[in-house]
């Protein structure tokens, strides 16, 4: 087992909810290593903080706004961060998705924290397909990347989760190669994800996800519509994910308004979508996000689906185009339909390619392996 060279560790996040069903796993392991955690998340509420201290941690609420860019606000974060931190008497610091991996390493660094670790799941909305660059968007890149060179230049590593966040951040000198820590994903609890024997008859294509335009979700309606014109009472569209604050979410209205079409079934959020997995016959991711490794991906696979995604960052490095599912290109909601249709033809390749997302999981995203190597690295 790998030491650990800290005693008392936060976590900072964005949600209680990705510290749970995202971390839990890191939070238990390090716990069980005698490490103190502390969660920090700004949503808490009775529930997640009781799941928190049934995973060892401490629950510690801290403000920040998700989607507002405003520098008093953000001096506002790192300062409120910065006298959490001294309070708690912290002498490690691990921080994920871009406003915490930002305002957490900076503030982590004039408190003077020891050990500072940053992980980037994916570059986010800022940093998504070019083809959609707005004279914000360039500005705000502008100004992301910067903040990010100054955050990370005081990280004693950086986890990254595919090559092109790599050549981004590497070689678009964001931070130095020695300080960067490749990992295959956040990985799952296979155990917890098991593999079940996908639903065939209808044929269900599920999607999961926050419901942003770049996560692909205009795409996947599309191909739906397209596709149920052919094969209306032989498939099934659902879809797992709720609205976001994010500026690329889709309206609730317009999401309604696909429901009472008959396109598709919506869920909403939820907190444990196995039960919507095991209800699937095909996953089908088609972002155009600037992912990590998609931990939904990751669940699917894990759960024995095939798997429909883009061939785009971070999507990409899940399967193997042909063996456990296809890749389609980005924005192409023809190619979308067509590959949906490869599982309805031939109903036989969603029970093997299933399986071959199966293996792939035990092989690449087992999570205790890899908390081990994020353990390892720290």
């Amino acid at each position: 087992m790998p030491s650990v060279s800290f005693k008392k560790l936060a976590i900072v996040s964005t949600q209680a909810f990705s510290l749970i069903n995202f971390r839990g796993d890191l939070i238990s392991f390090l716990v069980r290593r005698g490490v103190q955690v502390f969660a920090l998340a700004p949503d808490y509420d009775e529930s997640t903080e009781r799941a928190i201290r049934g995973l060892g941690g401490v629950p510690v609420v801290f403000c920040i706004d998700r989607v507002a860019i405003n520098p008093l606000s953000a001096l506002k974060v790192m300062w409120d961060l910065g006298r959490i931190f001294r309070s708690l008497q912290v002498d490690a610091v691990l921080s994920y998705f871009a406003k915490p991996v930002i305002y957490a390493g900076i503030a982590a660094r004039v408190v003077r924290v020891p050990r500072i670790y940053s992980m980037i799941e994916g570059a986010g909305y800022v940093f998504s397909d070019d083809s959609l660059r707005t004279l914000r968007k360039k500005f705000l890149r502008l100004i992301v990347g910067r903040l990010y060179w100054l955050s990370l230049r005081y990280s004693h590593r950086v986890f990254l989760l595919n090559q092109d966040d790599y050549k981004l951040f590497v070689h678009g000198g964001l931070v130095q190669a020695d300080k960067v820590k490749l990992l295959p994903g956040i990985g799952v609890d296979l155990q917890r994800y098991c593999a079940v024997r996908p639903l065939v008859n209808p044929i269900t294509f599920v999607f999961m996800g926050r419901l942003l335009k770049e996560k692909g979700i205009c795409d996947f309606i599309e191909a739906a519509r397209k596709v149920r014109l052919k094969y209306n009472s032989q498939v099934r569209f659902v879809v797992v994910g709720d609205v976001d604050l994010n500026p690329g979410s889709i309206r609730r209205d317009a999401v309604i308004g696909w429901e009472r079409e008959g396109l598709i079934q919506w869920v909403g959020h939820v907190n444990d979508v196995r039960h919507w997995l095991a209800r699937a016959s095909v996953f089908v991711l088609p972002s155009f996000y600037r992912e990590g490794l998609p931990r939904s991906i990751q669940e699917a696979m894990a759960t024995g689906l095939p798997i429909i995604t883009t061939n785009w960052v971070g999507c990409r490095e899940t399967i193997e185009d042909g063996r456990n599912g296809f890749l389609v290109p980005i924005r192409d909601p023809v190619s979308l339909a067509n590959a949906m249709e490869r599982f309805i033809l031939e109903p036989v390749i969603i029970f093997k390619m299933g399986l071959e997302s199966r293996l792939l999981a035990e092989s690449r995203f087992n999570v205790h392996k890899i908390n081990r190597q994020i353990v390892a690295s720290m």
